[in-house]
């Protein structure tokens, strides 16, 4: 009965929530949007780090870290921000909501497989600027979503291999629309991508004692650079703007290239911690990614990229959890999971010669639920992306998740008096 609920609400929030691009932000003009950060919230509130996997919670991050697991575990979790967006002279709010992973992970001895959904990156922005007496009005939605399937196998005690496979859809769409204030017409170009493709992550973990108490755990992941199909379409319009202030097409004219390709980086992520078992453990992860190679797809937008370069992505991640007693019978706050960490990331953005860096303080909570060492996690996460100089606009966000992790038995043995 568990099973059949768990994946009925699955079924259900993915249709309704995993459309949404749950972004705001002006920097996801860039690309194909603002990369999504990949894993679970328990992850996320240690900074993202991936380094510790355990027996009841499925991973997303490094495939090699499944084969830890031992109980079939079905896991959701969702995500929203709230962030205030200044530039010099003025400043806004706005808020986002997401889904940001749906994932069910099956033990099977040795080999473990997990498959689910998550989003990859977020497009959504509305822009206006005013140069001379030309009034340019720019809107962005869309996105890429995943859909993976992931195999782990425990090799020894010690070493486990693991590989996902990712198929890559979604679609983007940008408007840009301007006019001369002293003109009955303006122009319209809207370019659209849909994105289909497969990439692979591969992945390895190691853990070892290294005293009576303490555990050293490590892990290496590797994406290779991947071409992922990519059909460009762009509608060229000459719009005259009506007294009533709609906007009414007069002519239009429609290109295509349907056999362009998106190159998605290279990325590869290496990772160590420290800790006693079950009870407390500190971790540091270093991941990069090729996006100096990035471009901002087939189809350029308009002049205002000549500023901008692509470069390396550089993440830095630290973080760790504490449990006072995770097996305490009768002291509930004993059993609840502590987390906490922060992160520094270079986004892989260069725009009028300034790195668009994010920074970010992340912390939380797994509360023990129902049996078996089910859980809900709620985290928090404040920081800030970007900067003000040189007419940039600086994000200073407060994110909130909340998952379930949720544990069930297949395949027990019953017996009857």
């Amino acid at each position: 009965m568990l099973k059949r609920t768990i994946i009925a609400v699955f079924i259900l929030i993915t249709s309704v929530a995993l459309g949404q691009g749950g972004t705001t932000s002006p920097y996801s003009f860039y690309g194909i949007g603002i990369q999504k950060f990949k894993g679970t919230a328990e992850n996320r509130t240690m900074a993202g780090i991936s380094v510790f996997s355990d027996s009841i919670h499925v991973g997303l991050q490094n495939p090699a870290g499944l084969a830890d697991l031992r109980l079939v575990n079905y896991s959701v979790g969702a995500s929203h921000k709230y962030q205030t967006q200044k530039s010099s002279f003025e400043s806004q709010q706005s808020t986002a909501t997401s889904l940001d992973y749906i994932a069910i992970g099956i033990p099977m001895g040795k080999l473990v497989g997990s498959f689910g959904l998550l989003p990859y990156s977020a497009v959504g922005y509305d822009l206006q600027s005013e140069e001379g007496n030309t009034i340019t009005q720019s809107s962005g939605n869309g996105g890429v979503n995943r859909a993976f399937i992931s195999f782990a196998y425990k090799l020894t005690s010690k070493l486990n291999l693991g590989v996902e496979s990712n198929y890559n859809f979604g679609s983007i769409e940008n408007d840009v629309f301007s006019k001369q204030e002293d003109l009955e017409l303006g122009s319209r170009v809207i370019n659209r991508s849909e994105f289909r493709g497969f990439t692979f992550n591969f992945g390895a973990s190691y853990k070892t004692m290294v005293s009576k108490k303490l555990e050293l755990s490590t892990l290496a992941s590797y994406s290779p650079g991947t071409n992922v199909k990519s059909d460009n379409t762009r509608i060229s319009s000459t719009i005259a703007v009506l007294p009533s202030g709609f906007l009414a097409e007069a002519q239009s004219i429609e290109f295509e290239d349907p056999d362009s390709d998106f190159i998605f980086p290279s990325q590869f992520t290496i990772g160590a911690g420290i800790g006693a078992p079950k009870r407390w453990s500190l971790g540091l992860e270093y991941t990069g990614q090729k996006t100096s190679n990035f471009k901002n797809r087939h189809i350029e937008l308009d002049s205002s990229l000549d500023n901008v370069e692509f470069v390396d992505v550089v993440k830095i991640k630290i973080g760790g959890f504490f449990i006072p007693n995770y097996n305490a019978i009768g002291t509930y706050w004993k059993r609840i999971s502590y987390r906490a960490g922060f992160h520094f990331e270079n986004t892989g953005l260069n725009i009028e010669g300034q790195d668009i860096n994010e920074f970010g303080i992340s912390f939380g909570v797994g509360l023990p639920t129902g049996k078996l060492f089910s859980n809900v996690n709620i985290g928090f996460e404040v920081g800030k992306r970007g900067t003000t100089n040189f007419g940039l606009i600086q994000e200073n966000f407060l994110n909130t998740f909340l998952s379930l992790s949720l544990n069930d038995k297949w395949f027990e043995k019953r017996y009857y008096d």
